[in-house]
């Protein structure tokens, strides 16, 4: 989540309650609680909350060493038998995003460990992946003027940064994937944002030089479907990304696109089903809406995934 994105979330809730409040440094009353859930199903696209996970597993007060207004865009790695996810934990002392760590060994019940990633800019959307043995992350890094690549100098806590992939102002949420032998990334890039336009590029090496494909952009001047809003799934010959439905207002639900044309002249993608495949639930900690997903296929067959989603906190009365 970028952080004129929040920003703008709380100044759309609060002022109306809050005449002459022009900034908040806490989550005000009637301001979105976000946080993280785990759900499964049989698909990517077809995912519920699981049993054995008390959703949510992480919210705000579950960091410790920040004080912290909203966790939000997890994405997992499993290693050694152990679950880790990389989230944004927005600080109320440095009034940014940072990027925090939690550890699970089922996937279900996560402890949270500590900030792992901070710079003097906004960080989210912590894209993590692994190749040729090596861990990186792609975090969100729009306030940089670029899209940035990391390497773990020790997993999973200590990142070094490898240089730049990209550069330009409004690149956001980039997602990363590989097939064909190739490199490929969607990456949003509106400016100012409107979250309605969806870039494409391809390389043949993960540092690059990365190249704006012939057709892109594939999205333009379309909030339903152009901000990435998880994990690209590659699996069982399939590609299909995920999008945010920005349409009403951001935040909202996520949408499901199967990619399928993929070559340097040609991309064709169809939506899987006319309704997102996450919304908000209409009760509880993702009663307003959801943003995000990552999913990954467990040893079953079935998939795990963790979310995010949020809810209007009440209005203190008396």
């Amino acid at each position: 989540m970028r952080r004129s994105d929040a920003t703008n979330l709380l100044r759309r809730i609060v002022r109306p309650l809050l005449p002459g409040v022009k900034r908040a440094s806490v989550p005000a009353p009637g301001a979105r609680r976000w946080g993280i859930g785990i759900y499964a199903g049989a698909s990517p696209w077809q995912l519920v909350p699981v049993a054995g996970a008390r959703n949510p597993v992480l919210t705000s007060a579950h960091v410790h060493d920040v004080p912290a207004s909203l966790v939000a865009d997890p994405f997992m790695l499993r290693s050694e038998g152990r679950w880790y996810m990389f989230f944004e934990v927005f600080s109320r002392r440095a009034h940014r995003g940072q990027i925090g760590l939690a550890t699970s060994k089922d996937g279900l019940r996560w402890r949270y460990a500590r900030i792992v990633l901070a710079e003097p800019f906004h960080l989210s959307y912590p894209y993590v992946f692994e190749w040729a043995g090596e861990r990186y992350m792609i975090p969100e890094t729009g306030a940089a003027g670029a899209v940035r690549l990391y390497r773990a100098r020790r997993f999973p806590d200590e990142w070094q940064l490898v240089g730049s992939l990209l550069q330009g102002e409004g690149l956001v949420d980039a997602s990363i994937f590989r097939v064909h032998d190739a490199w490929w990334m969607f990456v949003e890039t509106s400016h100012p944002p409107r979250h309605d336009t969806l870039r494409l590029f391809g390389a043949d090496r993960l540092e690059g030089p990365w190249r704006e494909h012939r057709c892109s952009p594939i999205v333009a001047g379309d909030p339903r479907r152009a901000r990435p809003a998880g994990r690209v799934v590659v699996a069982n010959g399939r590609i299909v990304r995920f999008a945010q439905d920005c349409e009403r207002d951001y935040g909202m639900a996520v949408r499901a696109f199967e990619v399928e044309e993929l070559g340097v002249d040609r991309y064709a993608e169809r939506p899987l089903g006319p309704e997102p495949v996450l919304t908000g639930s209409g009760v509880g900690w993702n009663a307003g809406g959801m943003h995000h997903v990552d999913a990954h296929r467990r040893p079953a067959g079935d998939w795990i995934a963790c979310v995010d989603g949020w809810a209007i906190t009440a209005v203190a009365t008396g």
